[in-house]
């Protein structure tokens, strides 16, 4: 095994480990996993910058270590065993034999569809025809929900808090877009209208409870609805960075051309101090004590980590 996908395997078997076994200790997480602590520093630094496409603030994880202990946090989704269901695999099969039919594919990815075909029941060398549409589990339940007008009840993490809730959901319409899947609604438990990325919820389940639909609903697109209780922050964009106000749901105060100032919105502030980082010299926070804390924050502990290196 190469030293990368040695080091890949022993991320994939520490991050799970770490989410079950919170406050987990360096020394403890060392003697684990055989790591020196740079090592694991090293790790930690790479999974930081890991996450879901499209790969915005809210989307990726967060790792760290804190006053001795290993965090690893809004990775929710390797706190469980992944399971391909038989048309991911599938998918995935097709993709990794088109690869390969090109003479180009690594060993490697050679060794990889061969055991996924073997687990298959397939000959790797007959042609597949893929013909899927595509749609996660959830997606049947949540457009039945939205069919007969039932509040169905979710099991979600958020994007910025990365906090696990349930959550009554008045399901309005299920899209996708921009690679991912969402249901529109009208989320009773927060007050409002929402839009919920399916691969974000873990557990969803129609209620016997019926509602009555909006005449007119918005229009199925990702969208940001702020509450009262947001964190709001002005940020002055470069002109590298104005693909935040088309990525992102961002209220625009501004537009001399070379500069945008907009208002950006989220239920907790380290979402735009990490937007903010990773920015860096394109853009500037104008006004926010709660970003500009949390941005000094983030800053201080990603130095800590280099400097104990």
């Amino acid at each position: 095994m190469s030293k990368t996908a040695k080091r890949l395997t022993r991320i994939l078997s520490m991050v799970p480990w770490v989410i079950a076994h919170q406050g987990a200790s360096v020394g403890d997480v060392c003697e684990r996993f055989g790591y020196t602590e740079r090592e694991l520093l090293e790790d930690l630094n790479l999974v930081f910058v890991c996450g879901l496409p499209g790969y915005g603030p809210g989307d990726l994880m967060v790792a760290y270590v804190e006053n001795d202990e290993v965090i690893v946090d809004m990775a929710e989704y390797f706190s469980r065993p992944f399971r391909l269901t038989p048309a991911e695999a599938l998918g995935l099969l097709a993709s990794g034999s088109a690869l390969i039919s090109t003479s180009q594919a690594p060993e490697v990815l050679e060794q990889a569809v061969g055991k996924l075909a073997s687990a298959l029941g397939i000959d790797p060398d007959e042609a597949i025809v893929v013909d899927l549409a595509g749609e996660p589990p959830l997606v049947r339940v949540l457009r039945q929900g939205v069919t007969e007008s039932r509040v169905v009840e979710l099991t979600y993490t958020s994007l910025g808090k990365g906090e696990t809730r349930h959550r009554l959901v008045e399901p309005w319409s299920v899209f996708s877009t921009l690679g991912n899947w969402y249901l529109s609604g009208f989320c009773r438990t927060a007050g409002g209208e929402r839009v919920f990325r399916v691969d974000r919820i873990q557990h969803a389940q129609l209620t016997d409870q019926s509602f009555a639909p909006p005449l007119e609903p918005p229009p199925p697109e990702v969208r940001y609805t702020p509450s009262e209780d947001d964190v709001r922050a002005t940020i002055e964009l470069g002109e590298r960075a104005r693909w935040v106000a088309e990525y992102y749901p961002v209220e625009v105060l501004s537009d001399s051309g070379s500069e945008m100032v907009i208002e950006f919105s989220a239920g907790d502030a380290s979402v735009a101090a990490r937007l903010l980082l990773r920015l860096g010299a394109d853009a500037r926070l104008v006004a926010g004590v709660e970003t500009e804390a949390a941005l000094q924050d983030l800053r201080t502990r990603i130095l800590a980590r280099y400097q104990s290196q």
